[in-house]
Parts: structure tokens; sequence; C-alpha cells
């Protein structure tokens, strides 16, 4: 490096020109040592001949790339001085520097002096804003635009929308891309995709989706996880095997998670075994990381506890998800002995445990009738990892206690709680009543049930149908007429069977 600073020095006096100390200085900032880049910078402005506005920007750059914000502010003070904040390079890479550094003050301030912000400097701003949590404040920038937008304007204003769902808006803009834009632009495109996803319209990003002149890997994992996310999760796994007989575009991690999740979902086990078997047959698809744990969570609530073992013991790094996913999984599937020991086997490996951790543990105790266990866990959760308890926690205490028999300590367990207790707290007690035929603590129960907040069908379905077993008829209408008042309907139970489950891809 001495050596280098020599030449540089020797440069700079035999031949102080710009138009060969930039490129120099570029080299520099583009180096894995761009700090080197401002003792050029130094040296040049010594020499009145041998910087010009590209110098700045260079070294603007470098500003960003080690957030040197003294070394900015240092420069941004002497365009002023000299003149050169006229030049719009310079003006858009201070603009840049104060956007990453999230300084919408600065930023706007430079913006707001700039006599005429070019393309480029608007959807800088505006992409400033989106990135900072602006997003209302970026879509009201885009309106107020002088310039025509470029692809990269549209894009940023498309994922804002998603973010509100702001779907009038949203569809306005792509209307103005399907009149204005000459060409079509497949991130633009997966941005519309994207939007109508996330806003619910499935139909018309069914319509983008088929009519889009060139799809890739992002279009096609967009599809297949808006649609699981919405709840049409056989629909999600037909587009993700018509994506790989297709052979358009590999599926990438995101894919195999998101079709691992619609198979979870409506317990396809056979085409949750066919996404696995398909991430098998990728050597750059390692089933690990995001697609392991999909894939055991997948595997436990289709109820192969079995394969889901194998899988998370395969796994080259367990993290907390996959070892609160097979110990929520075990519990859920009515091996709760089991998720105590993988608890203790997760200890031993030095992973701390979460709320969800916690709450498969308390779940696998009330299935399993441990209830000194349970509270053993319970206390240990807030007096030693200091995880503040939520409802999920206190209502599986209830169901813990409620199950064992033990209704008078559920009902004072609740008394107790640092919070008021909604809709799944007093269901857990409901249905302990409804087992053990308590009609008294029934009646109690009931009145502070319906008093409280967040209370499902299905719990106002439990209150409607226990009173019917009891000839309570009266009872049981009322029930349902609040149900109707409130709006709540019953969804109708149904089954699922699976069909030539020998696909294979």
């Amino acid at each position: 490096m001495r050596q280098q600073l020599k030449q540089i020095h020797a440069l700079l006096i035999k031949n102080p020109k710009p138009q060969l100390l930039n490129p120099l200085l570029g080299h520099l900032t583009n180096s894995p040592t761009p700090q080197n880049a401002f003792f050029l910078y130094n040296q040049m402005l010594h020499h009145p001949t041998s910087h010009n506005h590209y110098t700045f920007t260079y070294a603007l750059k470098a500003c960003c790339l080690l957030h040197a914000r003294n070394k900015a502010q240092e420069i941004h003070a002497h365009v002023l001085k000299s003149g050169h904040f006229s030049d719009t390079f310079i003006q858009n890479s201070l603009l840049h520097f104060y956007l990453i550094q999230s300084d919408i003050v600065s930023a706007t301030r430079v913006f707001d002096s700039i006599p005429l912000p070019d393309v480029v400097s608007w959807t800088s701003m505006i992409s400033g804003l989106a990135k900072c949590g602006f997003v209302e404040e970026a879509i009201l920038k885009f309106m107020s635009m002088d310039v025509e937008p470029n692809y990269a304007t549209l894009v940023i204003v498309m994922s804002a929308c998603s973010s509100l769902g702001a779907f009038k808006f949203g569809k306005a803009v792509h209307g103005y891309c399907l009149r204005n834009l000459r060409a079509r632009n497949i991130i633009l495109d997966n941005a519309v995709l994207d939007f109508y996803l996330r806003c619910g319209s499935l139909e018309s990003a069914r319509y983008l989706f088929v009519n889009m002149p060139k799809r890739d890997v992002y279009s096609w994992t967009s599809v297949v996880g808006g649609y699981a996310q919405r709840g049409f999760c056989e629909e999600a796994v037909r587009l993700f095997q018509q994506m790989v007989q297709r052979g358009e575009a590999e599926p990438n991690e995101a894919t195999i998670v998101n079709a691992s999740s619609a198979c979870s979902s409506i317990g396809a086990l056979s085409l949750g075994q066919w996404v696995h078997n398909y991430a098998s047959t990728r050597p750059d698809l390692m089933v690990n990381g995001n697609v392991g744990n999909a894939l055991i969570n997948m595997y436990v609530k289709c109820g192969d506890v079995g394969t889901a073992i194998s899988v998370f013991k395969g796994l080259d790094c367990k993290d907390i998800i996959s070892w609160s996913t097979i110990i929520s999984g075990m519990a859920m599937n009515g091996h709760g002995m089991h998720a105590l020991q993988l608890f203790s086997l997760m200890l031993v490996h030095g992973i701390p445990p979460d709320d969800v951790t916690f709450l498969g543990l308390l779940s696998a105790c009330s299935h399993t009738g441990l209830v000194d266990q349970g509270l053993i866990l319970f206390n240990a959760m807030k007096d030693v990892y200091r995880i503040v308890p939520k409802t999920q926690h206190y209502a599986c205490l209830v169901d813990m206690y409620g199950r064992a028999g033990f209704l008078e300590e559920a009902e004072g367990f609740i008394k107790e709680m640092p919070m008021k207790a909604d809709g799944p707290v007093w269901g857990a007690l409901l249905n302990a009543c409804k087992i053990h035929g308590n009609e008294k603590m029934f009646e109690r129960v009931r009145d502070d049930l319906l008093k409280s907040r967040g209370v499902s069908t299905g719990t106002y379905a439990l209150l409607s149908n226990t009173y019917a077993n009891h000839d309570r008829w009266d009872d049981a209408n009322n029930v349902r007429d609040e149900m109707r008042r409130m709006g709540l309907k019953k969804l109708p139970g149904c089954s699922r069977i699976e069909v030539d489950p020998s696909i294979s891809p």
C-alpha cells in the first residue's frame, strides 16, 4: 500500500489531470479497502485542476460503502461552496447516500433543493421512503412526479401498494403500465403479480400469470405461495407440479417451502412426499434449513411422525424452528413424553427455547396429563428464560388443568392471570366442564365466555351442542341466534381422499 501511495503522489505532481486520476479513484473505491480512496480524494482537492464533478461521485460512492457519514457531509459542504452541486450525478449521489443511511430528513432537503429532479432522483426518493417505512408518503411522492416513471419506479410503487393493500390505486398503476410501456418487463410483471396475490385478487393474478410472455422462478413461487396462503392449497400443489413438469423454471427453496406448507394445510401426505422426493432429486437443493423445517412441519401435520423424525435427524444444522416444530409435532400426535425428551436433548445441544417451544411443551403436558411437569415448565419459561407468556400459553395451562379434572384450579388460575382472559382461555375451561359434567361451573364459565372477546365459532358451537345434549333447546337456539347475529358460521366437516398417490416427479 505504501508503494501505491508513493505512485499516487508522483502522479499528482507529474500530471494532475482528472482524466487520469478519476479512474484510479474509481479503482480504489471498488477495491476491498475503499477507505484508501479518501486519501487520493483529499490529495486531488489540493490541486484545482486535478478534480471535476466525477471525483465527487466516486468519493460519495466510497462513503456509501463505508457508511462514512462525516465524510459525506464534508463532501456535501464542499460541492455546495464550489458550485458543483448543480451537477445531476452529484445530486443523485448525495440523495442515495442519505437514503441508505435512512436519513429521510436530509434526503428530503437534498431532493427539494434539486431544481429539476430526473427520473433517477424521483425513483431514489420513492424507494427510500418505502424502505424506511413511509409507504404512504412514497405513493404520494409518486403521484407528484413531473417526469415519466421508468420500470424501476413502477416496481417500487407496485410493491408499496402490496404492502398497504391499496388495491384500487395499484390496479390503476397496472393500467398505466399496460397503456404506456412499450415492452413487457418480467421484474415489473412479477411485482404486479405479487400485488394481486397479496391483495387476494386470485382471478386477476391467475390471468396475469397465464398471459405473461415470460415467467421465471419468482413468478411461479409467488403464485404457488399466494394460492397456499389464501387457502387454495390443492391448486397451489397443482401449480407446483405444473412448474416441475413444464420445466419452464426450476423451483428454489422458497417454492419447495410454499408447496410443503400447502400440503401441510390439507394433510396431503402423498403430495407432500412427492414434493420431498422432488427436492431429494435436486443436488443443489439441500434438505436443510427452511426446506428441512417445512418438510418436518408437513410430515407431523400429516401424522407421519416417523418420517418427520427421520428428516429432523438428517438436518446438518438444527435451529430453534427445527426443534420447536418437532416438539410441537410430537405433542399434536400424542407423543407427549417424546416431546419432553426432545426438549431435554435440545437443551443439551445448547439451543435456548422460545415461546413457540414452550407452547408445544405445554400442549404435550396437557395431552399426557403431566400437570406438575407443565407447571414447572411454565414457571421456567417466565423465571428462567424471561419469556412473557401469551394468551395461548395460559389457554394451554387451563386446558391442562381441565383435562386432568382440576377444574377449580383451572378457574383460580384464570382469575390470577395478569391480563383479561379471552375466548380461547374460557373455551378451554368450558370444554373441560363438558368433559367432566360440571354443570354449575359450566354456567359460570358461559357467562364469562359471552362477555369476553375473541370467542371462536367452534367455542360457540360447543356451547350450543352442550345445551342440546342436556335437552336445553331454548338455550341452544339462543346461542345459535347469537352466532347468526355476529355473522359467525360453523364450517361443515369435510374429508379428503388422495387419488393417485403414486405420482412421481
